[in-house]
């Protein structure tokens, strides 16, 4: 003999399982990301890197490495961002610039004391470069790692970026194009008359 639950009691199951997968995915892996101020970037400009976390829950402290194409971006420096710093003190270190291996080593922030982590998403720090040429430099992350307030490791996803970078054109390049425009305007005036 087999015992069927009631319709009410399969509703409530689906209910509770349904609850369950959403919280599971309310409850994402934090990501950490960078935004540029100027993507594609002119060659001789100054270009800052916005390094961010969104959906984080308890961050105390993390640190990364950020390596990059030395031939295309030469950093200049490093500094915190404002997101952790929003939850108390913090002690941080903008890491080592190795320009001529195209790496940015060990850059860390952590809150002080006995304090709740920060919760939320913003800036966790700001990278500025000097486009030294043209081309492309992928901007990823490695040693990577976030703690929370009881110092346990948080899984976060990475997200590399890249930035290009364009030459910017030559002097003569707009005498030809003016040239070019000016000849083109003559000619239509010419067949106007």
């Amino acid at each position: 003999m087999t015992i069927r639950p009631p319709a009410l009691k399969k509703s409530f199951y689906t209910a509770l399982l349904l609850g369950a997968l959403s919280a599971q995915a309310l409850a994402a892996d934090p990501t950490l990301s960078i935004v540029a101020s100027a993507n594609p970037a002119q060659q001789g400009s100054v270009i800052d890197l916005d390094v961010r976390i969104a959906d984080a829950v308890d961050l105390y402290g993390y640190q990364f490495t950020l390596s990059f194409n030395a031939a295309v971006l030469q950093a200049i420096g490093v500094s915190e961002g404002s997101f952790l710093s929003g939850g108390g003190s913090t002690f941080s270190d903008p890491g080592t610039i190795d320009n001529a291996a195209g790496s940015i080593s060990f850059v860390f922030n952590t809150l002080l004391g006995a304090v709740p982590g920060v919760s939320g998403g913003g800036s966790l720090a700001h990278i500025s470069f000097n486009v030294a040429n043209a081309g492309a430099s992928v901007m990823s992350f490695s040693d990577v790692e976030f703690l929370n307030s009881n110092l346990s490791v948080m899984t976060v996803n990475a997200q590399p970026l890249t930035v290009l970078a364009v030459a910017v054109p030559e002097p003569s390049t707009y005498l030809l194009f003016a040239a070019g425009l000016g000849g083109l305007l003559a000619l239509r005036s010419r067949r106007s008359s």
